[in-house]
């Protein structure tokens, strides 16, 4: 299989999951507004599940991305299997383009912002990179964006990593000293 190809199916499994866990999201919130707080306590956990289980799927992928011997012998390789179109087609763009323009457009904000005032300033900044399939909904929520809902994944990220604040406001993304510095560096 070719480095590329790893990639994509990584990429594929990724939305799936975050498909799965958007999902379970709001069928958390439809029990809570019910009333049933042991099923949206239950869905919680799940989730929870689920994004533990997508960052290890992402350490995996950073860890494929490593592997240069894998990276070189696929170029090389006599025996490369066709690729399969229908990976490709329609792939969205990948978390880790987030994630500059999203530390980018907090500091243009004055270092704090809503979610909406970020993603407006994200979506400039990512204009002719989101192509087709990022602008379209997502079939689990027909309301949200699928670019909108990587780039929320994205931040869920810098937040792990230190690069965004995790007791900013709901509502609002804050970017954290370290993710200044990580700006200022590059």
């Amino acid at each position: 299989m070719e480095y590329s190809e790893v990639n994509v199916a990584f990429e594929i499994l990724l939305e799936e999951v975050e498909v799965a866990t958007n999902a379970l999201q709001e069928s958390g919130a439809e029990l809570l507004r019910c009333g049933d707080f042991v099923g949206a306590r239950d869905a919680i956990a799940e989730v929870e599940k689920l994004t533990d289980f997508r960052q290890r799927i992402k350490d995996l992928q950073v860890d494929w991305a490593t592997l240069s011997s894998v990276k070189d012998r696929s170029k090389t390789s006599a025996t490369r299997r066709p690729v399969d179109r229908r990976l490709s087609k329609g792939l969205r763009t990948p978390e880790d383009a987030f994630r500059m323009p999203i530390l980018e457009a907090l500091i243009e904000l004055g270092g704090s912002a809503a979610i909406a005032e970020v993603l407006d300033k994200v979506e400039d900044k990512m204009k002719g990179k989101l192509n087709d399939h990022d602008l379209q909904p997502l079939a689990s929520d027909p309301r949200s964006i699928r670019w909108r809902n990587t780039a929320q994944w994205c931040r869920n990220t810098l937040v792990k990593e230190g690069l965004m604040r995790s007791d900013s406001r709901t509502g609002v993304w804050e970017i954290s000293d370290r993710g200044m510095r990580e700006l200022n560096r590059r």
